[in-house]
C-alpha cells in the first residue's frame, strides 16, 4: 500500500479525495511555506454561473515573512463562514442529498474558525467521515524536496491545468452546463451521496 505526500486543503478536491481514497495511507505536508490562491484556502463548486470560488481569507505577517502552512490564521473580519454557506445552500438546495449532509455539514460554518490547518483537518475528518472510510495520516516535521513518499503536493495547485480523465455523474446543474470535472468533494457527495465513495474508488487517475 503506498503512502502519498499531500498539502491539508479546504474540502479537498475530487481527483485529491480519489488519491487519499486508493492510498489510505497519507503524510500531509504542514511544514513547507504556505501559498496564497491554492487549495489550502480555497474550493470550487457548481453554480448557476458556472464554476463558483470559495476562498477563505487568511492573516499575512505584519513583516512580510512567509509563513508556514501550520502558522496560518484565518482572517474574520468579515463573515466569510455565512458567505460559503449561503453559496453551498442556493448551489445544492436541489441537489438529492444536500438534505442529507445538511445538518452535519453546517456546524463547520456556523463555529469559530481561527488555525486554517486545524480547520483543514476538522473539514477532512468529517469528509472521512461521511464517506465512512477510516484514513491513517501523520504529519511532516521538516520539508523535504525529495520525499520518499508519492508526492502528490502539485495538487493543492489551483492554477495547474490539468484534465484529469474523470467519469462523468450526475450534477444538478448539468441541464445548463457541461460535466464539470475536479470540483470539490462536496460536489460529488451533494449529487451521488451514498454512491461518493464506490466512484472515488474507481477512478484511473495517471498522475
Amino acid at each position: 500500500m503506498k503512502t502519498i505526500l499531500i498539502h491539508p486543503t479546504y474540502f479537498p478536491s475530487i481527483v485529491q479525495m480519489a488519491a487519499i481514497v486508493q492510498a489510505k495511507n497519507i503524510v500531509f505536508e504542514v511544514s513547507g511555506n504556505y501559498q496564497k490562491q491554492s487549495y489550502r484556502s480555497r474550493a470550487y463548486v457548481a453554480h448557476s454561473n458556472g464554476k463558483l470560488l470559495l476562498s477563505i481569507p487568511v492573516k499575512h505577517s505584519e513583516d512580510g515573512k512567509k509563513l508556514k502552512t501550520k502558522e496560518v490564521q484565518v482572517e474574520n473580519a468579515f463573515p466569510w463562514q455565512i458567505q460559503h454557506w449561503k453559496s453551498l445552500e442556493s448551489a445544492y438546495r436541489t441537489s438529492p442529498y444536500f438534505e442529507y449532509y445538511e445538518d452535519d455539514l453546517k456546524p463547520l460554518f456556523f463555529n469559530k474558525v481561527t488555525s486554517l490547518l486545524e480547520f483543514n483537518l476538522k473539514v477532512f475528518d468529517f469528509i472521512c467521515e461521511l464517506l465512512d472510510i477510516d484514513i491513517t495520516y501523520t504529519f511532516t516535521e521538516e520539508y523535504l524536496k525529495e520525499p520518499t513518499q508519492t508526492d502528490l503536493r502539485f495538487l493543492a495547485n489551483s492554477k495547474l491545468k490539468k484534465n484529469y480523465q474523470l467519469k462523468p455523474y450526475f450534477q444538478v446543474l448539468g441541464s445548463n452546463y457541461d460535466f464539470i470535472p475536479n470540483l470539490s468533494i462536496l460536489d460529488l457527495l451533494f449529487n451521488e451521496g451514498t454512491n461518493a465513495l464506490q466512484y472515488l474508488e474507481s477512478q484511473q487517475i495517471d498522475f
